[in-house]
């Protein structure tokens, strides 16, 4: 890809697919496995669990040097009454435009609006463009391999919107949900802001310096995407790595190991980012900071063995302020965490869909899931069943990542296919698609 870099492995959205990052010096230079330091992050992920019951933990370390970290009240110790909205938000959506026109749609096109598809390639499949028009389609995911230069990619991004305002789709008032991965750092999937990774952010000396640079790299994102013509970006990442060199570490995807720092940064990116016009999400819940390097949930399956006290008061803990802020989307990872109560994965589960993120935490916006052909899925049985699965536990977006519009039109074919037997209840699948439109009528 000519303004890139050399290829790297990265799982921005847990999207199987090549990123080709551009690598800016001050990028470069930030990016080490801080080794020595494992027996101290050790000692502190000890720490993590003995002070559950009483909040995050007041300093963080990276590579073994603990530094004390003041956090932003602001954006730190703000949470959402749980459960609480919910009810007000299914409330307000069963009055609305948005509910009147779900109620029109055919089954195929309710099925339809709730999956996110993906093309390789330059230009968008005429499959692709023909599911669009006829009212099939949420969005598009783009990955580095659609883009060769600014005016092919806004080209591309031309012809969807083109098909979306056909005349015979009743959703074309409605913008699709266009969306990439641009976190910052290594990992971007077109060029330009934001330029610095969230460890780089979170590893500046002051608390008004990381929030300062969280809020620049949130309005850059959102002033570069628009530029694009996309309106979502499947960022911040909110995970509370543990070690030196771990799965978030290892490409400088997490802001610290202290869950108050994360929590605070989150919060003033995702704010910077939605005021410029640009939805954000917040990823990968609820939480894939304790996975190791090798545990990645695109390639195989993953089992996150914490205690439930810990995950609550240290990796789900930067949600509360993510919800606070308003974030639009959330993102729930494919991982296991047995002691929530599930042995499923959490996109697939129940518990932690509609238990821990709705009703603990009060998450009223959109879910998407990770990459639906996902290796940690492999035991799931097709795309459609893990489809199926994921809306049965309460996922509301289907992100088909794969780079084909087939595998969308695998998860539609078993949504639709659900509805119409009554396996998926038709208010509660209705609901989902108006509060999906109602999140495009927002962008």
């Amino acid at each position: 890809m000519r303004p890139f870099g050399a290829a790297i492995r990265v799982h921005a959205s847990g999207a199987s697919a090549r990123l080709r990052g551009e690598v800016t010096p001050a990028v470069r230079s930030h990016l080490w496995l801080k080794i020595s330091g494992i027996a101290a992050i050790a000692a502190l992920a000890v720490v993590f669990a003995a002070q559950a019951d009483a909040g995050p933990v007041a300093t963080a370390a990276r590579g073994g040097q603990a530094a004390s970290r003041k956090h932003d009240d602001h954006a730190g110790n703000v949470a959402a009454r749980p459960g609480s909205a919910r009810p007000a938000a299914a409330a307000a959506a069963a009055a609305s435009p948005e509910s009147a026109l779900a109620a029109t749609l055919s089954a195929r096109q309710l099925a339809g609006q709730r999956v996110i598809y993906s093309y390789s390639g330059l230009t968008p499949p005429a499959s692709l463009l023909s599911l669009i028009r006829h009212g099939e389609a949420a969005g598009v995911i783009f990955f580095a391999a659609n883009y060769s230069s600014r005016s092919q990619f806004t080209a591309a991004v031309g012809e969807l919107d083109a098909a979306n305002s056909s005349a015979s789709n009743p959703a074309r008032a409605y913008p699709l949900l266009l969306m990439t991965d641009q976190e910052g750092g290594y990992v971007r999937r077109l060029p330009g802001a934001p330029d610095h990774s969230e460890a780089w952010i979170g590893e500046r000396a002051t608390a008004s310096d990381r929030a300062y640079q969280a809020r620049t790299a949130g309005t850059g994102a959102a002033q570069n995407l628009r530029g694009f013509g996309l309106n979502v970006n499947l960022a911040p990442v909110l995970d509370v790595y543990r070690a030196a060199g771990d799965f978030d570490d290892q490409y400088q995807r997490s802001y610290s190991m202290n869950p108050a720092v994360v929590s605070a940064l989150g919060a003033d990116f995702i704010r910077a980012q939605q005021a410029g016009g640009v939805a954000a999400t917040a990823k990968h819940f609820p939480g894939l900071g304790a996975a190791t390097a090798s545990q990645d949930t695109d390639d195989v399956p993953v089992t996150i063995h914490l205690s439930a006290a810990t995950i609550r008061a240290v990796d789900e803990y930067p949600y509360k302020a993510a919800i606070a802020a308003g974030v639009k989307l959330v993102m729930v990872s494919w991982a296991k965490y047995p002691s929530l109560g599930t042995d499923l994965p959490a996109g697939l589960a129940p518990a932690i869909v509609r238990g821990e993120l709705r009703k603990r935490l009060g998450f009223s916006g959109v879910t998407v899931t990770d990459a639906i052909g996902a290796g940690a899925l492999a035991s799931y049985g097709s795309t459609g069943n893990r489809s199926l699965k994921a809306a049965e536990a309460g996922m509301e977006l289907i992100l088909a990542s794969g780079e084909s519009p087939s595998e969308g039109e695998q998860s539609m074919d078993a949504l639709e296919g659900a509805y119409k037997s009554g396996t998926l209840g038709g208010p509660t699948f209705r609901a989902s698609v108006t509060q999906i439109l109602q999140l495009r009528a927002g962008l």
